[in-house]
């Protein structure tokens, strides 16, 4: 494969405009165009219908794996025992669900040249899925980050909810400290560490659910490790947990259902909640409640004004960039001081409109769609906003009809686009002043970055994926292979897009890269049925991955047990929590395990 030159978007499926970093002024306002679809918004795995950045429905892709072969997610059972879509969290399908043997078979289709001179197809002759698996990932991170992870009627509260977040009663949690004491029957602590070997890290504890649900469950937010404490988020509360033994630290009563959480909090542990403004399917994701994770404390509250018009839809995704934090939805963008709630900034209502950011330590990213006079060649374009302002420092218009899918890295900046139509996809990497630096080579290599962030039916979450990392010379993706097979993580040179070096996993597992750990990469080795899972680090130079906490294989069944897990690593620790809880009925519900920790 050839390297497209220097400015020249990725080739394979399609590129961006080959005239990157250039301040190009927006088309004249013309009649909007039609809305597009957006493509699915999370990790692989089944979905309800969803739209586009305006608000029109795309069909629900079949559950495909990572470059269109077909994956079975773990149902989990709905009311009255029916099997219930996954929730957000779960895999999802690669771009846009293809089907086995419907796009994945056949070699991709040439690129056009982009105006301006053609870079060659880096994909050319190879399987539609390769690009796919490098875009249809999803929404992404700003690296480094890392986080966890309804129904129709909701049960009647049974007390009336207060008007304001406060540290309200703690619900008894139910704890297994994993001492070892337990009788392992029904009706008794289980004993989680009777089986553990020598070398295996102990399990610290595991949390049954203690929340009364509505009907069809509640999706979780996190976890996310700050300090000693880890904490998550279900339904109208807020939970801090000790690291050390899983007991409840604190706890943050909500007025009404959470609906949106940014995929980490910031530097210094503050974090943003989202929750309906009222009870039930009608309430909208409009209101915001600052925590500090550190303390428990709750801090400001604040409503996103109310949009109107024509395309005037609620559903609000949560963005943490420096000192702000945005809320981004089909038809509006705002920026609010982190600190105070201040309202900073109000995205633009006409010509480039974001419709979701993806935020950084320092760094804020737009992804923007303008209007054009051809409806059937939609403009999008990425930008790093001022945090402050709203304001771009530089704007990166991608070639018509590609649009911005997820963000896998902030800084550096690597994006994931995708033609839908075409069911083409392609990562590339921009340099810190907008110009295209690179595109990644899949090769002949099937790929499925596991992407997650609230489910919204108008809106888009721009990052949340596992399955990729990035330092500031490399990009690192995981390979997919059926259960049984050995993946291997693959690092890309940002400065040409092509492999560098591949890891393989150990044994018959597989792994998947999580974030940076200084300058390795940090990786979660799946478990197996006789095999428990492991927390590693691969060289920057690669190698063999280098174990750091071995699992116990004699609780791996419990390991691989948890619906659309999500995952956290720190301080020696490492936590699995539950994406999403239901259950048939509430005895049921009440027995469902929803977070674990492992530590040395």
């Amino acid at each position: 494969m050839t390297q497209p030159p220097s400015n020249q978007p990725p080739g394979g499926f399609g590129a961006p405009d080959p005239n990157p970093g250039a301040n190009v002024p927006p088309m004249p306002p013309q009649a909007p165009p039609v809305p597009p679809q957006a493509p699915p918004a999370g990790p692989p795995q089944a979905q309800p219908a969803q739209p586009g950045p305006y608000g029109y429905p795309q069909q629900a892709p079949q559950q495909p794996g990572p470059y269109g072969y077909p994956q079975q997610a773990p149902q989990q059972p709905g009311p009255y025992g029916y099997p219930q879509q996954p929730g957000p969290y779960g895999q999802q399908p690669g771009p846009y669900g293809q089907q086995p043997g419907q796009y994945g078979s056949y070699p991709a289709a040439p690129m056009p040249p982009a105006p301006g001179g053609g870079g060659k197809n880096p994909f050319k002759g190879k399987p539609g899925l390769v690009v796919g698996a490098a875009v249809a990932a999803a929404l992404v991170i700003g690296l480094g980050t890392w986080f966890v992870v309804g129904g129709d009627e909701e049960k009647e509260p049974v007390a009336q909810p207060t008007n304001s977040a406060s540290t309200g009663p703690k619900p008894t949690a139910s704890v297994d400290k994993g001492d070892g004491k337990g009788d392992g029957e029904d009706g008794g602590p289980e004993d989680l560490n009777s089986g553990r070997k020598d070398g295996e890290a102990k399990v610290a504890w595991l949390l049954k659910n203690d929340v009364d649900l509505p009907r069809n469950g509640a999706d979780a937010y996190g976890p996310w490790i700050v300090g000693d404490t880890v904490v998550k988020a279900m339904y109208k509360g807020i939970d801090g947990y000790s690291l050390a033994d899983g007991s409840r630290k604190w706890h943050i009563d909500v007025p009404n259902q959470l609906c949106a959480a940014p995929p980490q909090p910031s530097a210094n542990g503050l974090m943003v909640f989202g929750y309906k403004d009222s009870a039930g399917d009608k309430g909208k994701c409009l209101e915001m409640q600052q925590v500090d994770l550190n303390t428990g404390k709750a801090g400001w509250k604040k409503s996103i004004p109310k949009p109107t018009g024509l395309f005037a839809f609620s559903d609000n995704t949560l963005a943490i960039g420096g000192n702000t934090v945005t809320a981004a939805g089909s038809s509006s963008a705002y920026g609010f001081s982190l600190t105070d709630g201040r309202q900073l900034f109000t995205g633009p209502t006409s010509g480039c409109k974001p419709y979701a950011y993806a935020g950084g330590s320092t760094k804020l990213i737009a992804a923007s769609q303008c209007r054009t006079g051809d409806v059937n060649k939609e403009q999008h374009e990425v930008s790093e906003v001022d945090p402050n302002t709203g304001k771009a420092k530089w704007t990166f218009k991608l070639q018509a009809t590609w649009e911005v899918d997820k963000v896998y890295s902030v800084d550096p900046l690597v994006v994931s686009a995708t033609q839908r139509e075409q069911k083409k996809w392609a990562i590339f990497s921009l340099t810190a002043d907008g110009r295209m630096r690179s595109q990644i080579q899949g090769g002949k290599d099937k790929f499925a970055p596991r992407c997650g962030g609230t489910f919204v039916i108008f809106g888009k979450n721009l990052s949340g994926c596992t399955g990729v990392a990035a330092d500031q010379n490399t990009f690192y993706m995981a390979t997919d292979t059926s259960y049984g097979t050995p993946n291997e993580v693959v690092a890309f040179d940002l400065g040409n897009g092509k492999e560098k070096w591949r890891s393989k996993a150990p044994g018959e597992q597989q792994m998947t890269p999580l974030r940076m750990e200084g300058s390795d990469v940090l990786v979660y080795v799946e478990p197996r049925y006789d095999t428990g899972g492991a927390v590693a680090t691969i060289a920057p130079t690669g190698g063999a991955p280098k174990t750091l906490l071995q699992h116990q294989a004699a609780v791996s069944s419990l390991e691989s047990s948890f619906f659309s897990a999500r995952y956290a690593y720190a301080n020696g620790s490492f936590v699995i929590a539950a994406g999403r809880v239901s259950a048939s009925n509430d005895k049921a519900e009440k027995e469902t395990k929803t977070m674990m920790a492992y530590g040395k």
